[in-house]
Parts: C-alpha cells; structure tokens; sequence
C-alpha cells in the first residue's frame, strides 16, 4: 500500500520545497504541481519525494489523524 502524507511548505526554491510536518522535514519536489499556484505555508500530499498534491489545512489535520489512528490501532495489534 502506498500512502502520501501531508507536510506544509516552509521554504520554496524554484521547483523545490522545503516541508514539515510533525517535527520532520523534507525536500520535495514540486514539478508535478507546475501548474498549481503554491505558495509558502501551503499543505500538500508528499509521497517518495514528490508532492502530489495541494490540499487545504482542514484536510491535512483530519489526514493527520486518521494517520495517527491506524498508527494506534497497528500498535494495539502488535
């Protein structure tokens, strides 16, 4: 199974990011949202080092948490 994770940008240089998200960061690329007007401060969808798409704040909390929820429940399981 694949996942994206969301991460907001912090720094932008050229069709490069910087990201965070939870005490991480990452570069990423940004040459598949070329057409996308993306700006600092925006969340996006990460995934092996590209961003795949720019979504709202709202949707990054609310894929945090469920992210978070399968984390608790594969740890109950373990």
């Amino acid at each position: 199974m694949c996942l994206a994770v969301p991460m907001q940008i912090t720094h932008i240089d050229g069709d490069n990011a910087h990201c965070v998200a939870k005490g991480i960061e990452r570069d990423v690329s940004l040459l598949l949202l070329e057409d996308d007007d993306i700006k600092l401060g925006d969340h996006v969808l990460i995934h092996v080092g590209y961003a795949l798409q720019k979504i709202s704040a709202d949707e990054a909390v609310s894929t945090w948490e469920l992210l978070d929820q399968m984390s608790a429940e594969d740890d109950l399981l373990a």
